[in-house]
C-alpha cells in the first residue's frame, strides 16, 4: 500500500501544513498547553523544546504490538521531552529529564532514510506532539529522496483536534493512548489539565482520516489506527469508562492494546496509589471491560509487559501472537 503522503506532497498539502506549523511555532499554540513562546526564536515552553527537535535514540524496535513491529521492526525515533508530565513515567529519563541531541530537520530525514534503508517496515514517531513542526520539515526533505515506509503517529494523545486535522492524509497509523477517563486524575498524575476532553476529541478525527486498522498479508499494519491502554493500578486508568467510549464512539472494531506493563517509575514512590505495580485481578478486570462493550481486537500482556503482545480475540477465546 502507498503511503498516504506521497500524494500530498504531490498536490502541496504538506508544504502548506509545514508553513502552517511554523506559524504556530510563533507564540506556541500546538498541544493543549498553548504556551504562547516563540520557538522560531528557540524559546522553550512546558515541552522545553524550542526550534529543534531532540532526538534520544533511533531504532529497528521489536518491541511494539506484532503489528507495528513485524518481522524486521519498527522504524522507531525516539524524541526527548513531552508536553505530559507522568509521574510514573517509564522513559522519564528522556521524555522529563531531556536527554538526547538537538537535530536539524536534515539529520531527522536522515534517521528516516537509513531506518527504511535497514527493512523496517515503517517510520514510529514516538511522542511527536510537541515537535510535530519539526517532523513535518524533515518529511519534506526525506519524500523526494525516496521515503516509501507509512508513518505511525505514536502519541500520548494530549493534542488539540485541529492541529491533529493538519495531518489528514500525511499519517498513516494513528498509535495514541487513552490513558483517563477522569480529568481530576489525569491533572494529578499527568499535570494535564483538560485531558479527557482533548485526547477524546483527537482520537475522533485520528479514526475519521484513517479509520479501522488495515493489515497486508503477513499481519503488519498499513494504515489506520490502533487505540493503546495502559491499565494502572487502583481504577485510575478509568477502562470501563474508556471501553465503553471506544465501543460506541468509535467501533467495537478497533484493535485495542491492553497494556499491563505498568511499574512505579519516576516519581511514582511519592503517590500512594501508583506507587506499586499492577495486580493480576486488576489486569483481569481490564480484560472483562473490554469483553462487556464487544471489543475483542487487539493484544494483551499477559506477562506484564515482560514479553511480547498475546493476539487477542476476547470473545470467544484468547489467541497466540
Amino acid at each position: 500500500m502507498t503511503p498516504v503522503y506521497l500524494a500530498a506532497y504531490q498536490s502541496g498539502n504538506i508544504q502548506k501544513v509545514n508553513a502552517s506549523l511554523q506559524n504556530r511555532l510563533r507564540a506556541c499554540d500546538i498541544c493543549p498547553r498553548k504556551c504562547g513562546v516563540n520557538r522560531l526564536q528557540n524559546e522553550a515552553g512546558y515541552c522545553k523544546t524550542g526550534l529543534k527537535a531532540k532526538v534520544y535514540s533511533y531504532l529497528p524496535h521489536q518491541g511494539e504490538e506484532p503489528a507495528i513491529s513485524g518481522t524486521r521492526g519498527s522504524g522507531t525515533v525516539f524524541f526527548a521531552n513531552c508536553n505530559l508530565s507522568c509521574v510514573y513515567c517509564q522513559n522519564y529519563e528522556f521524555s522529563q529529564l531531556g536527554r538526547g541531541k538537538e537535530v536539524l530537520p536534515e539529520e531527522l530525514a536522515g534517521y528516516m532514510l537509513e531506518l527504511q534503508e535497514a527493512g523496517c517496515h515503517n517510520i514510529n514517531l514516538v511522542t511527536p506532539t510537541h515537535v510535530l513542526p519539526q517532523i513535518i520539515q524533515a518529511l519534506l526533505l526525506a519524500i523526494p529522496k525516496g521515503l516509501r515506509l507509512p508513518l505511525v503517529y505514536n502519541t500520548a494523545a494530549y493534542e488539540l483536534v485541529e492541529v491533529v486535522r493538519l495531518l489528514d492524509g500525511i499519517i498513516d497509523i494513528y498509535l495514541p493512548d487513552m490513558r483517563y477517563a477522569d480529568d481530576a486524575l489525569a491533572l494529578k498524575y499527568s499535570a494535564a489539565a483538560g485531558y479527557v476532553g482533548c485526547n477524546q476529541g483527537a482520537v475522533l478525527e485520528m479514526y475519521r482520516q484513517a479509520g479501522l486498522a488495515a493489515f497486508d498479508s503477513d499481519g503488519v499494519i498499513e494504515r489506520g489506527l490502533i487505540i493503546r491502554h495502559l491499565v494502572l493500578p487502583n481504577g485510575i486508568s478509568g477502562t470501563p469508562e474508556v471501553m465503553q467510549f471506544i465501543a460506541e464512539r468509535l467501533s467495537p472494531e478497533i484493535h485495542i492494546s491492553l497494556m499491563s506493563q505498568y511499574l512505579p517509575y519516576h516519581l511514582a514512590k511519592n503517590f500512594p496509589a501508583v506507587s506499586r505495580r499492577l495486580k493480576a485481578k486488576e489486569y483481569d478486570q481490564a480484560k472483562q471491560s473490554m469483553d462487556k462493550f464487544g471489543l475483542h481486537n487487539g493484544w494483551v500482556q499477559e506477562s506484564y509487559g515482560s514479553e511480547r503482545f498475546a493476539g487477542v480475540n476476547i470473545k470467544p477465546n484468547l489467541l497466540d501472537g
